[in-house]
């Protein structure tokens, strides 16, 4: 007999595919086994008390002698104790010593030195006028503002005011006419501020 060759084209690439599909689908399930195997049933609020159970290891004899092995040991180097201080309380604060009393009158005890820059006689005078200017300024002023109801801002002007004006006339005592006249300037600036504030 002979064969039809379109019937053998046929039916040989169909049995082919199928055949072809089977074998993936095997290959699939042992492949991917995981899905196939049935999972414990174990709830999940027990799922924390379960503890894993170690298997007992069967000791074997190895081929490397345990001379052969080197011993590591795991050595601190010394620690240097007088670094740690524990405190139970907080550490008192440091006080400069009380001043010493020195007995005498006021003619004994020393006064720090001042230096005062050197000015010509004609430098001194100017000085010395744009001072007694600047006070006066300033004294005008402050009686302008005497007698009525001031703020606490305003208030706070007066007192810094009289302490320019106090340190003007110590530098003055002194002929340090450079630094009274620039106290005397700030307090004739300070209590024209004043007066535009009234």
């Amino acid at each position: 007999m002979t064969e039809n060759p379109v019937w053998s084209l046929m039916v040989l690439p169909r049995d082919s595919s199928c055949s072809v599909i089977v074998l993936l689908c095997c290959a699939a399930c042992v492949l991917g086994g995981c899905g196939m195997r049935k999972r414990p049933n174990i709830p999940w609020a027990t799922a924390v008390q379960v503890k894993p159970v170690a298997q007992p290891h069967t000791v074997e004899t190895s081929s490397v002698s345990e001379d052969e092995l080197p011993e590591l040991l795991f050595e601190l180097p010394p620690f240097p104790g007088h670094l740690i201080t524990v405190r139970s309380a907080p550490p008192r604060p440091r006080t400069s010593a009380p001043p010493s009393v020195a007995v005498g009158t006021d003619s004994e005890k020393l006064e720090a030195p001042t230096i005062v820059p050197q000015q010509t006689p004609q430098e001194s005078a100017v000085a010395q006028q744009q001072t007694n200017q600047s006070l006066s300024v300033a004294e005008k002023n402050l009686d302008s503002a005497r007698g009525k109801n001031l703020n606490a801002t305003q208030s706070d002007l007066v007192s810094k005011i009289r302490g320019f004006m106090k340190d003007a006339r110590e530098a003055a005592q002194i002929t340090d006419w450079s630094r009274a006249r620039s106290l005397a300037k700030k307090a004739q600036v300070l209590s024209e501020e004043l007066v535009r504030s009234l």
